[in-house]
């Protein structure tokens, strides 16, 4: 009777073990931690780098730096580089996602001049990584626009589209025979956006409803050209990947049985991630955006819509420029559809339409627009599925802050945990292909606007000390567990 009893118990533990041996990452797929250059190196005006809008803004406007600092110094990295690669070591992760800064390689910003010792800087990184079988995953731009384009309204004018495919040549010639993973650019709807094309908040102002989708179009251009330089020049001998990273933000149906409120989620989907996604993958802008744009544009008086058109050969040059398709997420919200509203001042937002809002319940953390909403991100790789063919997908960032100096970062443990088993659900129920997950961040940084006020790290930065020095978090030896496993403690 007992050993029946005790075959009873057994067996759903059996049965149980056996249902979740298929929660396991798969063999080929990768983890990595990420950062930026701006945000990480300092030595802002070290060895030849020239000036980016980020240090004029940060300099000159500071009053709009929520703790009114800057990244002169930031974490240090160009002088404490070797002990962040000892760090991703640790962490036994494939990948290290960092950013080029432009200036340091080209302080003027063309291609005319180029700094050796931000060369160097670049190939001990490099060469760091791969001594310790680490694959370097490189970042073109991620914000740091030289100076000398401000002036010409950055990334709202044509001008910059060559410079910039100048400045990936360079890049691609220098450290493409071992960096083999690009992305062109990051999160333009940001820097399009809420950066108004040059550096948010803290630039002048240019006309909105029209500087989003100048700047949208001129970095479609850009990254196209980066793209067919790398494919044509240097894939032959080089033989990596290239492709864009863009954020995406999920809008949820308020109502998921009100077909306006489905429709009006669909249009904010459209608008912040189709905008840039849909004439890499479907050819042009989509259908709701050149319409409701021509629509408003109209009732605003304005001789012909604000956002511009694609020739057929630049269409067709930007069509297909992807070897896979980078992500970021940190957003979810829900969408309620609103009544069009009569004439208004050209705007974003009102082509968008709807009224989005976070649920009051939803778990938050010292970002106040990132709540822990993993079905969201799940609904949103879902999405890309079925909208672009399931291409292969990076995860190049996800994460979560603190507002303070934590060390037990049960909230950040809390997150992954969420995020990664989303992922591993996207992967394994939806078939999504998504191939690597690549954490933000590997250490404390410069939060941009938010200065040092946001700390995302797995690792502790004390920036109160001018040796700028590193602890690890109590999440490092969860997601150390992660990687080494493949499962999800």
């Amino acid at each position: 009777m007992l050993s029946k009893i005790l075959i009873i118990l057994i067996l759903p533990l059996a049965s149980y073990r056996l249902s979740t041996a298929k929660w396991k990452f798969p063999d080929d797929f990768k983890f990595g931690v990420a950062t930026s250059a701006y945000q990480t190196e300092g030595g802002w005006n070290a060895d030849g780098r020239g000036t980016s809008i980020w240090d004029v803004a940060a300099h000159n406007r500071s009053f709009l730096i929520r703790d009114r600092s800057n990244g002169d110094i930031a974490c240090d990295s160009y002088n404490k580089w070797e002990e962040d690669v000892l760090m991703v070591k640790n962490l036994g992760v494939h990948y290290y996602r960092f950013s080029l800064s432009w200036t340091r390689i080209l302080p003027d910003g063309y291609s005319s001049k180029v700094n050796p010792e931000g060369v160097k800087y670049y190939n001990k990184i490099i060469d760091k990584l791969i001594e310790n079988q680490i694959e370097p995953v490189v970042t073109l731009y991620h914000w740091d626009l030289p100076q000398a384009f401000s002036a010409l309204g950055g990334w709202t004018n044509p001008i910059v589209i060559p410079h910039f495919a100048n400045f990936a040549r360079k890049a691609f010639r220098l450290f493409g025979d071992r960096v083999k993973i690009w992305i062109t650019i990051n999160e333009p709807r940001l820097m399009c956006d809420f950066f108004k094309g040059l550096v948010g908040d803290i630039t002048p102002d240019y006309p909105l409803g029209i500087s989003e989708y100048l700047c949208a179009h001129n970095v479609l251009k850009a990254h196209a050209a980066a793209y067919h330089i790398y494919d044509k020049e240097f894939r032959p001998i080089q033989h990596g990947k290239i492709s864009i990273t863009l954020d995406m933000v999920w809008s949820e149906p308020a109502n998921a049985s009100d077909p306006e409120d489905v429709r009006a989620a669909e249009q904010n989907v459209q608008f912040d991630f189709g905008l840039y996604a849909n004439p890499i993958f479907n050819y042009d802008y989509p259908k709701v955006v050149i319409e409701r744009v021509a629509n408003r544009s109209k009732i605003e008086r304005i001789p012909k819509s604000r956002l511009p058109k694609f020739t057929m050969a630049e269409k067709l040059k930007i069509s297909g420029t992807y070897d896979f398709l980078g992500i970021n997420h940190y957003i979810t919200m829900y969408t309620k559809a609103t009544k069009e509203p009569p004439v208004t001042k050209p705007s974003f937002d009102v082509d968008s339409g709807g009224k989005r809002f976070f649920d009051p319940k939803w778990e938050g953390c010292a970002a106040d627009w990132i709540k822990v909403v993993p079905w969201g991100y799940r609904n949103s790789l879902k999405w890309i599925k079925k909208n672009y063919r399931n291409p292969e997908i990076i995860i190049t960032e996800n994460g979560y802050a603190d507002g303070g100096d934590v060390i037990n970062d049960d909230g950040r443990i809390n997150y992954y945990r969420e995020y990664l088993n989303a992922t591993l659900q996207a992967i394994i129920e939806d078939g999504v292909n998504v191939k690597s997950y690549i954490a933000w961040s590997l250490m404390d940084n410069y939060e941009w606007g938010f200065g040092y006020t946001l700390k995302f790290g797995l690792y502790h930065v004390n920036f109160s000390n001018p040796n700028r020095p590193r602890t690890p978090k109590k999440s490092v030896e969860f997601f150390k567990k992660v990687v080494r496993t493949r499962t999800i403690p």
